[in-house]
């Protein structure tokens, strides 16, 4: 049996599979799985083993891209005041933000995307760009230049299968960019919500 980590196999945590099965029931709801494809997809979920063993299950559920704006990007300019997005925006697979003075937020907390990646182009500016992301969430910042405010993944844990990958570029300017999961009172928020 091999010993390089780099090729052994990582095991799948229960969020691991929770997080595939949560992607399989809502692809029966909205019919794109028969009840009996969604019954032998969930079985192998739930008994996947390793982490490389989930992708296959939902790989033709998930599509490669969902255009918005016959390809145009969402540009956020933060200005004088600053500028969020939050709740259930519709995410586009391009983002452009400019943060100026007073800065930019944008929180994926509550959207529903489909896109394996999102590109976010960042000029932080005076303001800063903060960006939210839900546990699990994949980040990015390798080909950001952080200025003098830097650039700041400060997401836990690795990112879970079949999650999107925030791919973020530019520069952090004097205002930086910081990447993060919700705080814990957002937490306690969402999971009220969820719990209805």
């Amino acid at each position: 049996m091999s010993t390089d980590p780099a090729r052994r196999p990582l095991r799948a945590s229960d969020a691991d599979r929770e997080a595939v099965v949560e992607q399989l029931r809502e692809a029966a709801a909205e019919g794109r799985l028969d009840m009996e494809e969604l019954d032998e997809r969930l079985g192998l979920a739930l008994s996947a083993k390793t982490v490389a063993e989930l992708p296959p299950l939902i790989e033709d559920l998930v599509p490669e891209e969902e255009v918005v704006g016959a390809g145009e990007p969402l540009v956020i300019k933060g200005g004088m005041n600053g500028q969020s997005r939050a709740g259930a925006w519709k995410v586009p697979t391009r983002i452009v933000v400019e943060g100026g003075m007073g800065g930019v937020k944008l929180d994926f907390t509550r959207t529903g995307v489909r896109h394996r990646v999102i590109d976010v182009e960042v000029n932080a500016g005076a303001g800063g760009v903060v960006v939210i992301v839900p546990e699990g969430w994949g980040v990015d910042l390798d080909s950001v230049h952080g200025g003098m405010g830097g650039a700041w993944n400060k997401t836990k844990g690795e990112r879970l299968p079949g999650t999107p990958l925030v791919r973020v570029t530019g520069s952090g300017g004097m205002g930086g960019v910081y990447v993060r999961n919700p705080g814990r009172m957002q937490r306690r928020k969402l999971r009220r919500e969820l719990e209805g």
